[in-house]
């Protein structure tokens, strides 16, 4: 690392990740010479000693353990109140980082004083692209095409793929509405004039929450596909129902807090409209199909359907 940078934090929240959070910790050491780094390390009150062995394993970097499962949001604030750099990197505990993937970030960053939220391409595990860097906010149309079906059926369809980007292979600089959580870096003063994360947002769409009220503060955030890392997904939350009943309601608490009365209602039409139509494929293909997938995937979207209260208010 050099003096001539300007002093980064690298916010890892890790949840129950021990292996993946090691790995991603000396990927962060191994791969990263240029910028002026620290690293500090939030553990959600993990079960599996992952807080022990990355005390053993990394002392250089400054570990909070929790006394509780605080949630992502409210754990990455509370881990940035406690650091004083100016800049800050929020990094998933199931990444790992290509060589130069944070220099190369921090470089980018620094030649466009024009935008205020950057980040960088992901990957699979196999080297495979993972489209998940970035997305476009959530809007009646995408909601529509997402629950019909359309947007999986025409996955390359700028148009009907809105969120997604569709056909865009993170090849290019380009200008985004989200920059992924899993790879975010921002300045200290942006950060705080946003006043972090809103921490209702428990898991998922805190980001999507973030770069919203940025954006409307004429705030840019920009890709750069020179930065990558691997980005596994999902490693903290393995149980598949859980996890979309916890994206669903993020992402109605999204729509209830800064759509209007009427987008609301129609947001909320379209969210049981596509947990039903799912759930109503998989009966079919269960029915005819016979395999033990469909079955299953039926039980998922049953039970999703069944804990509609727990998501469809957003709390």
């Amino acid at each position: 690392m050099t003096d001539t940078y300007p002093t980064l934090e690298i916010i890892i929240v890790s949840y129950n990740t021990a292996d993946l959070t090691l790995d991603a910790l000396r990927s962060v050491y191994e791969t990263t010479k240029v910028a002026n780094f620290e690293v500090t390390v939030f553990d959600n009150d993990s079960s599996d000693d992952s807080a022990n062995l990355i005390a053993q394993q990394f002392p250089q970097a400054k570990l909070i353990r929790s006394k509780d499962n605080i949630g992502f949001a409210a754990a990455n604030n509370e881990a940035i109140k406690t650091t004083n750099s100016e800049w800050v990197l929020l990094l998933n505990p199931d990444t790992v980082c290509f060589d130069g993937a944070i220099d190369n970030l921090m470089s980018f960053a620094l030649s466009r004083p024009d935008a205020g939220i950057f980040g960088g391409r992901t990957e699979f595990k196999d080297g495979s692209l993972n489209p998940t860097s970035c997305w476009r906010f959530m809007s009646p149309w995408s909601l529509f095409t997402g629950a019909t079906g359309l947007a999986r059926l025409f996955p390359k369809s700028d148009l009907i793929n809105r969120e997604e980007y569709g056909k865009w292979q993170r090849d290019r600089v380009r200008e985004v509405e989200i920059v992924t959580g899993c790879f975010f870096l921002t300045t200290r003063k942006l950060w705080d004039q946003l006043e972090g994360f809103d921490t209702d947002f428990f898991m998922y769409a805190e980001e999507a929450d973030l770069c919203y009220r940025a954006n409307k503060q004429g705030v840019r955030a920009l890709f750069t596909p020179d930065a990558s890392i691997v980005h596994y997904g999902g490693a903290s939350e393995p149980v598949r129902s859980d996890k979309m009943v916890r994206l669903l309601r993020a992402k109605m608490r999204f729509i209830r807090k800064h759509w209007s009365d009427g987008q609301v209602a129609l947001g909320v039409l379209l969210f049981k409209l596509h947990v039903n139509v799912r759930r109503s494929a998989y009966f079919v293909l269960s029915r005819t199909g016979n395999k033990a997938s469909h079955r299953d995937s039926l039980d998922v979207w049953t039970s999703i359907a069944k804990r509609q209260n727990e998501w469809i208010s957003g709390e």
